[in-house]
């Protein structure tokens, strides 16, 4: 059984120095074959990079300014970007909008993720979404770029089944999974029930949100198979399956 971590930061200041490399270590030991690291800005890019040149096949980049990056210099992060775009990316992202903490940025928010979504489209490539607190907004401008036909995901999804179908109208789109499936409380499990498997890929976020029984550790791309576990458990499958389908999904989905 071999899995694929659709969303990992393995280059986050939680993982200094050589423990990148014993994270990707403790990954493949795990089965996690594959991890696609999602990109935040030009503060980590670099030693992003750098990570997938040392795990070449293994680590996979995204490329793009998520929407905490966002600020009044905003063009810079931008115009940054078309550097890399010969270095690999797998997907725009992870972009998005996040009003979490506040809405200061929201204008300038949208306009970084309808100019993302020109860029997805114009290289080919999928978007991986970042959404919190914003869901509204995020769909009107996903109206307004109906023309671009892009296709891709949403990360750390634990919206509704009706999110879901929504977001389906807009053509090949996929849910990420973590760990919040695996929470006490949730309420993701019968979402998941009603979501097809093969619109489902599993990321971890690492470092962040572990799935129990790890809650509140710091996360890896190798508590993945817990993952899998709780969603092969709540659609009455086996565990295999849920590797074998959603490892197909990701290569499919990211060209990998």
């Amino acid at each position: 059984m071999t899995y694929i971590d659709t969303h990992t930061h393995c280059t986050d200041e939680a993982f200094p120095g050589e423990e990148q490399d014993l994270f990707v270590e403790r990954a493949l030991a795990a089965g996690v074959e594959k991890m696609l690291l999602a990109d935040i800005g030009i503060a980590e890019r670099e030693d992003m990079y750098a990570a997938v040149g040392r795990h070449p096949g293994v680590l996979y980049p995204m490329l793009g300014v998520h929407p905490e990056s966002v600020d009044k210099d905003w063009k810079k992060e931008i115009d940054a970007l078309e550097a890399w775009r010969d270095k690999g990316p797998v997907a725009i992202g992870e972009i998005g909008l996040d009003y979490h903490y506040g809405k200061e940025f929201c204008e300038e928010q949208k306009e970084v993720l309808r100019i993302q979504f020109e860029l997805a489209a114009a290289w080919d490539l999928p978007v991986n979404i970042h959404l919190r607190d914003a869901t509204d907004d995020f769909f009107k401008v996903l109206d307004d770029c109906a023309h671009l036909q892009l296709r891709g995901n949403l990360h750390a999804f634990s919206g509704s089944i009706e999110t879901f179908r929504r977001i389906r109208k807009y053509g090949d789109w996929s849910v990420g999974i973590g760990g919040v499936v695996t929470f006490k409380k949730a309420s993701l499990p019968e979402t998941v029930r009603q979501i097809p498997l093969e619109c489902i890929l599993l990321e971890t976020d690492a470092p962040y949100m572990a799935p129990t029984p790890l809650r509140g550790t710091r996360n890896e791309s190798a508590n993945i198979p817990l993952i899998a576990a709780k969603i092969a458990e709540v659609k009455g499958v086996d565990i295999e399956t849920v590797a074998a389908v959603t490892t197909e999904n990701a290569k499919r989905l990211f060209a990998i």
